[in-house]
Protein backbone atom coordinates (compact mmCIF):
# COMPACT_ATOMS: atom_id res chain seq x y z
CA UNK A 1 0.00 0.00 0.00
CA UNK A 2 1.34 3.87 -0.99
CA UNK A 3 0.32 7.39 0.56
CA UNK A 4 0.11 9.61 -2.15
CA UNK A 5 -0.47 12.74 -0.73
CA UNK A 6 -0.45 16.27 -2.56
CA UNK A 7 -0.05 19.04 -0.24
CA UNK A 8 -2.14 22.54 -0.31
CA UNK A 9 -4.18 24.81 1.81
CA UNK A 10 -7.71 24.09 2.11
CA UNK A 11 -10.60 26.36 1.47
CA UNK A 12 -11.87 28.48 -1.53
CA UNK A 13 -9.65 31.51 -0.87
CA UNK A 14 -6.71 28.66 -1.64
CA UNK A 15 -7.78 27.29 -5.08
CA UNK A 16 -5.60 27.41 -7.71
CA UNK A 17 -3.18 29.24 -5.95
CA UNK A 18 0.42 28.30 -6.86
CA UNK A 19 0.91 26.49 -3.30
CA UNK A 20 -1.44 23.76 -4.59
CA UNK A 21 0.09 22.39 -7.39
CA UNK A 22 -0.27 19.11 -5.13
CA UNK A 23 -4.29 18.70 -4.81
CA UNK A 24 -4.32 19.74 -8.68
CA UNK A 25 -2.46 16.41 -9.41
CA UNK A 26 -4.19 14.58 -6.52
CA UNK A 27 -7.74 15.75 -8.28
CA UNK A 28 -6.49 14.58 -11.39
CA UNK A 29 -5.13 11.38 -10.19
CA UNK A 30 -8.35 10.72 -8.40
CA UNK A 31 -10.45 11.01 -11.45
CA UNK A 32 -8.28 9.20 -13.56
CA UNK A 33 -8.79 5.84 -11.40
CA UNK A 34 -12.54 6.51 -10.78
CA UNK A 35 -12.37 7.42 -6.73
CA UNK A 36 -12.75 10.88 -5.03
CA UNK A 37 -10.72 12.59 -1.87
CA UNK A 38 -13.31 13.51 0.06
CA UNK A 39 -13.78 11.07 3.22
CA UNK A 40 -12.45 13.01 6.31
CA UNK A 41 -9.85 11.40 8.20
CA UNK A 42 -6.36 11.99 9.92
CA UNK A 43 -6.77 15.82 9.21
CA UNK A 44 -6.70 15.27 5.86
CA UNK A 45 -9.30 14.22 2.94
CA UNK A 46 -8.66 10.92 1.68
CA UNK A 47 -9.57 8.55 -1.30
CA UNK A 48 -9.00 5.23 -2.15
CA UNK A 49 -8.26 3.38 -5.19
CA UNK A 50 -5.97 0.89 -6.98
CA UNK A 51 -3.05 2.21 -9.54
CA UNK A 52 -0.66 0.03 -11.43
CA UNK A 53 -2.15 -3.22 -9.01
CA UNK A 54 -1.02 -1.12 -5.55
CA UNK A 55 -3.55 -0.07 -3.87
CA UNK A 56 -3.27 3.33 -2.59
CA UNK A 57 -4.34 6.30 -0.27
CA UNK A 58 -5.13 9.81 -1.78
CA UNK A 59 -3.98 12.13 1.00
CA UNK A 60 -4.86 15.89 0.92
CA UNK A 61 -3.58 17.30 4.06
CA UNK A 62 -6.28 20.33 5.67
CA UNK A 63 -3.69 21.15 8.25
CA UNK A 64 -2.25 24.15 5.96
CA UNK A 65 0.73 23.39 4.41
CA UNK A 66 2.82 24.19 7.47
CA UNK A 67 1.51 21.58 9.32
CA UNK A 68 0.93 18.99 6.36
CA UNK A 69 3.24 16.37 8.13
CA UNK A 70 0.96 16.19 11.24
CA UNK A 71 -1.79 14.57 8.24
CA UNK A 72 1.33 12.50 6.89
CA UNK A 73 2.32 11.34 9.47
CA UNK A 74 -1.01 9.83 11.36
CA UNK A 75 -2.54 8.27 8.16
CA UNK A 76 1.28 6.36 7.71
CA UNK A 77 0.83 5.46 11.12
CA UNK A 78 -2.87 4.20 11.09
CA UNK A 79 -2.48 2.42 7.64
CA UNK A 80 1.34 1.16 8.99
CA UNK A 81 3.16 2.24 5.78
CA UNK A 82 6.80 2.77 5.76
CA UNK A 83 7.47 6.33 4.42
CA UNK A 84 11.10 5.44 3.41
CA UNK A 85 9.13 3.23 0.47
CA UNK A 86 5.61 3.66 0.43
CA UNK A 87 5.29 7.54 0.38
CA UNK A 88 4.70 9.99 -2.41
CA UNK A 89 4.30 13.26 -1.72
CA UNK A 90 3.51 16.22 -4.46
CA UNK A 91 4.28 19.92 -4.02
CA UNK A 92 5.09 22.97 -5.74
CA UNK A 93 8.66 24.32 -6.08
CA UNK A 94 9.53 27.85 -6.89
CA UNK A 95 13.10 26.58 -8.06
CA UNK A 96 11.55 24.81 -11.13
CA UNK A 97 10.01 26.83 -14.35
CA UNK A 98 6.35 26.41 -14.46
CA UNK A 99 5.16 23.67 -16.70
CA UNK A 100 8.14 21.26 -15.46
CA UNK A 101 8.75 18.31 -12.75
CA UNK A 102 11.37 16.60 -11.23
CA UNK A 103 11.35 13.14 -9.21
CA UNK A 104 13.26 12.58 -6.52
CA UNK A 105 13.93 9.78 -3.91
CA UNK A 106 14.72 12.08 -1.17
CA UNK A 107 16.40 15.02 -0.34
CA UNK A 108 15.97 18.34 1.87
CA UNK A 109 13.00 20.54 1.91
CA UNK A 110 14.59 23.15 0.25
CA UNK A 111 12.75 26.14 2.20
CA UNK A 112 9.55 24.64 1.58
CA UNK A 113 7.73 24.65 4.71
CA UNK A 114 5.27 21.72 3.99
CA UNK A 115 8.38 19.61 3.16
CA UNK A 116 10.38 21.00 6.51
CA UNK A 117 7.06 19.86 8.74
CA UNK A 118 6.84 16.72 7.13
CA UNK A 119 10.18 15.64 7.91
CA UNK A 120 10.18 16.77 11.15
CA UNK A 121 6.91 14.43 11.77
CA UNK A 122 8.27 11.52 9.73
CA UNK A 123 12.32 11.56 11.48
CA UNK A 124 13.22 11.73 8.32
CA UNK A 125 14.01 12.91 4.21
CA UNK A 126 14.16 9.90 2.59
CA UNK A 127 10.56 9.54 0.61
CA UNK A 128 9.41 9.90 -3.09
CA UNK A 129 8.71 13.08 -3.56
CA UNK A 130 7.24 15.01 -7.21
CA UNK A 131 8.06 18.28 -7.55
CA UNK A 132 5.57 20.73 -9.77
CA UNK A 133 7.75 23.83 -11.47
CA UNK A 134 5.48 26.80 -10.36
CA UNK A 135 8.54 29.88 -11.11
CA UNK A 136 10.83 32.01 -9.24
CA UNK A 137 8.66 34.73 -7.60
CA UNK A 138 9.67 38.38 -8.66
CA UNK A 139 11.93 40.79 -7.04
CA UNK A 140 10.95 42.24 -4.08
CA UNK A 141 7.81 40.90 -3.84
CA UNK A 142 6.98 38.58 -0.65
CA UNK A 143 7.53 34.85 -1.04
CA UNK A 144 4.38 33.95 0.83
CA UNK A 145 2.28 36.64 -1.91
CA UNK A 146 3.50 34.83 -4.87
CA UNK A 147 2.90 31.06 -3.26
CA UNK A 148 -0.58 32.31 -2.57
CA UNK A 149 -1.24 34.12 -5.73
CA UNK A 150 -2.81 32.59 -8.55
CA UNK A 151 -1.17 31.47 -12.43
CA UNK A 152 -0.90 33.95 -15.02
CA UNK A 153 -3.22 32.27 -18.01
CA UNK A 154 0.06 31.44 -20.14
CA UNK A 155 1.20 29.59 -16.23
CA UNK A 156 -1.63 27.75 -15.50
CA UNK A 157 -2.27 26.06 -19.02
CA UNK A 158 1.96 25.07 -18.31
CA UNK A 159 0.96 23.70 -14.93
CA UNK A 160 -2.22 21.71 -16.27
CA UNK A 161 0.30 19.89 -18.15
CA UNK A 162 2.74 19.60 -15.42
CA UNK A 163 0.07 18.04 -13.72
CA UNK A 164 -0.94 15.35 -16.23
CA UNK A 165 2.35 14.59 -16.74
CA UNK A 166 2.94 14.19 -12.89
CA UNK A 167 0.03 11.61 -12.69
CA UNK A 168 2.12 9.59 -15.49
CA UNK A 169 4.86 9.86 -13.11
CA UNK A 170 3.06 8.70 -10.43
CA UNK A 171 2.11 5.67 -11.97
CA UNK A 172 5.68 4.59 -13.31
CA UNK A 173 6.84 5.28 -10.04
CA UNK A 174 4.38 2.92 -8.40
CA UNK A 175 4.99 -0.10 -11.58
CA UNK A 176 8.47 0.28 -12.36
CA UNK A 177 9.96 2.62 -9.33
CA UNK A 178 11.42 5.77 -8.36
CA UNK A 179 14.80 4.95 -10.34
CA UNK A 180 12.80 4.69 -13.87
CA UNK A 181 10.20 8.27 -13.37
CA UNK A 182 13.82 9.50 -12.65
CA UNK A 183 15.27 8.59 -16.01
CA UNK A 184 11.84 9.58 -17.68
CA UNK A 185 10.81 13.37 -16.55
CA UNK A 186 13.93 14.47 -14.91
CA UNK A 187 15.29 15.91 -18.08
CA UNK A 188 17.12 19.29 -18.02
CA UNK A 189 14.49 20.54 -20.73
CA UNK A 190 10.98 19.01 -19.23
CA UNK A 191 9.14 22.05 -19.60
CA UNK A 192 5.84 21.25 -21.81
Amino acid sequence: MYIIAGLGNPGKDYSGTRHNCGFMVLDKLASEIGTSVQEKKHKGLEGKGVIEGNKVILLKPQTYMNLSGECIREAAEYFKIDPESELIVVYDDISLEPGSIRVRKNGSAGGHNGMKNIIAELHTDNYTRVRIGIGAKPPRMDLADWVLGHFSSEDLAKVNEAADTAVEAIKVILEHGVEEAMNRYNHKNNSI
